[in-house]
């Protein structure tokens, strides 16, 4: 049989991955000041060990104000290389590229974690450096009625965040990652920049299409010159926020984004409301619209992400040509081995070589025990673990 496409390796630049199968970045909320801990280990390192392509690490901070939660991991200092090494070279022995988001929370910073409620934080003495951790925005413009107003960001402090993304990315490169992907969706900062809704400057950072898109692009481009160039450069967007950011603003951005080095772009939506975007009702693969349009329309490579749960579903995005990769958040969550349940279920005559032998060995052997067996994930006979 032919490889599907959701397992044929894929280059980007001078990283080939394996099958197109990537880890969506997912907050843990479990860092200790910044640090990466045990936790992220097994993260990280339960998704590479399982079989994808490429493990996105979570939005990690390029400055402490932009941390949202006391949990948000950080790279704004040189300290938090060694521990997020210690995470890229386990995916790396498991055969899995891995890259980091980075990001910055504007106005929706210093917040509780979503299951401890998620509302705005208030002064603690447990909280050490409460002062530095400051509300920073585009314009004095609050989140939503029950968050406080942030501080509109000067147009030298804009430059400044812009070098701490630089300053990130090349500590990414430093601890070993494959990739990086900048965070430009969900409401956070560059996102604030680029809506109407929540940028209302008259200087050269807002106002009309152009200069609302100038602090992303800036950032893209500082991200860029600081990450070597045989490395891809990934950038999420909420390509349709129902605020007045939508696609064909997304399409005019990604456009731009490709010609100052991004490789690929990470469709998703929403942030800036507090509700799901009208365009995009929640369903199976209901963002894959937009990694289409901008595909199609932007001529830059996208990778579809938004309730992607099953193998055939995957594959059918890649042959129809709406998106170049497949991005699974939560369901990895529920299923970890989701790659090498799909290379089973696929049919895929090496199917257990798509994880470590420790795992993979065993797992043929009962394969070819019981050629008839019926996994717990409903694996089909045909190559069943």
């Amino acid at each position: 049989m032919s490889t599907p496409l959701l397992f044929t390796p894929m280059a980007l630049r001078g990283l080939t991955l394996r099958n197109r199968i990537v880890v969506a970045p997912m907050h843990q909320y479990a860092a200790e000041k910044g640090f990466a801990n045990d936790w992220h280990l097994m993260n990280a390192g339960r998704y590479a060990a399982g079989g994808v392509g490429l493990v996105m690490m979570e939005s990690t901070k390029v400055e402490r104000r932009g941390c949202g939660t006391v949990g948000d991991l950080g790279l704004w200092d040189d300290a938090f290389v060694p521990g997020l090494k210690r995470i890229v070279d386990f995916a790396h022995s498991c055969g899995s590229a891995i890259g980091i988001q980075l990001g910055h929370s504007g106005r929706k910073a210093r917040a509780a974690r979503p299951w401890e409620g998620g509302r705005p934080l208030r002064p603690d003495p447990a909280i050490e450096d409460w002062d530095a951790w400051e509300l920073v925005a585009p314009s004095a413009l609050p989140a939503d009625e029950n968050s406080p107003v942030p501080r509109a960001l000067s147009a030298s402090e804009i430059a400044d965040v812009v070098q701490a993304f630089g300053r990130a990315a090349a500590r990414a490169h430093a601890a070993g990652f494959d990739t990086v992907e900048i965070h430009g969706a969900h409401g956070f900062l560059i996102h604030e920049f680029l809506s109407p809704a929540a940028n209302q400057r008259t200087d050269a950072y807002g106002g009309s299409d152009a200069n609302r898109r100038r602090f992303a692009l800036e950032v893209a481009e500082c991200v860029r010159a600081n990450w070597p160039e045989g490395k891809p450069l990934f950038m999420r967007l909420s390509v349709d926020d129902d605020a007045g950011w939508g696609p064909a603003e997304s399409v005019a951005l990604a456009r731009e984004l490709k010609t100052v080095g991004v490789d690929v772009v990470d469709c998703s939506a929403g942030g800036i409301l507090a509700r799901p975007v009208s365009s995009a009702p929640i369903g199976y693969g209901y963002q894959v619209p937009f990694a289409q349009r901008l595909r199609e329309e932007a001529g830059v490579k996208t990778m579809a992400v938004g309730l992607i749960v099953h193998h055939d579903q995957a594959e059918r995005i890649l042959q129809e040509g709406r998106a170049d990769l497949i991005a699974l958040a939560r369901e990895m969550l529920y299923n970890p081995n989701w790659a090498l349940d799909a290379a089973c279920k696929m049919g895929l005559p090496d199917a257990f070589a798509t994880v470590p032998p420790a795992a993979g060995w065993w797992l043929g052997k009962r394969a070819a025990a019981m050629p008839g067996l019926v996994t717990s994930t409903g694996g089909s006979k045909k190559g069943g673990a």
